[in-house]
């Protein structure tokens, strides 16, 4: 039962700081420096707008990959394993998939342009990002210290 707290706990963190940051440009803040700006931006595609194509149907097809993806997860053990990066991954995933199904796109706000242009990016696909690096870590190397697992 403490893996399920942990899971929920992470998950549910990511998904809220995610929500709340999105609202906070949702209602118009906007920055600009020299190399970030954060502005907001609909992402109607996956990464780099990939994907745009598909219009609707990419949020079914994003909600039946997490639902394969966490019942693997799930069936393998790793919720169990890892719960803390497991829920940071799927907090993160659903809250940008929430962002389809209510805004008809991912909210998008940071943007590196500095030397080159970068693409625009949110909190969640960092967790995203950071919990494959946690992941391909523990692949790799055997090992997650246990006070991030």
């Amino acid at each position: 039962m403490r893996f399920f707290i942990k899971f929920l706990t992470a998950f549910l963190a990511v998904f809220l700081i995610d929500q709340l940051i999105k609202l906070i440009f949702l209602n118009g803040f906007e920055w600009h420096s020299r190399c970030i700006s954060l502005v907001l931006a609909i992402n109607k595609g996956v990464a780099f707008s990939w994907l745009s194509f598909l219009g609707e149907y990419l949020k079914y097809i994003q909600f039946l990959l997490i639902i394969g993806l966490f019942y693997f997860f799930y069936k393998e053990k790793i919720l169990k394993k890892h719960p803390l990066i497991s829920g940071i991954l799927f907090g993160a995933a659903f809250s940008n998939l929430l962002d389809r199904f209510l805004r008809g796109g991912v909210v998008d706000y940071v943007y590196w342009h500095c030397g080159f242009d970068f693409a625009i990016f949110n909190f969640a696909d960092v967790m995203i990002d950071l919990s494959f690096i946690l992941f391909a870590y523990y692949y790799f190397f055997g090992k997650i210290s246990k006070k991030v697992a």
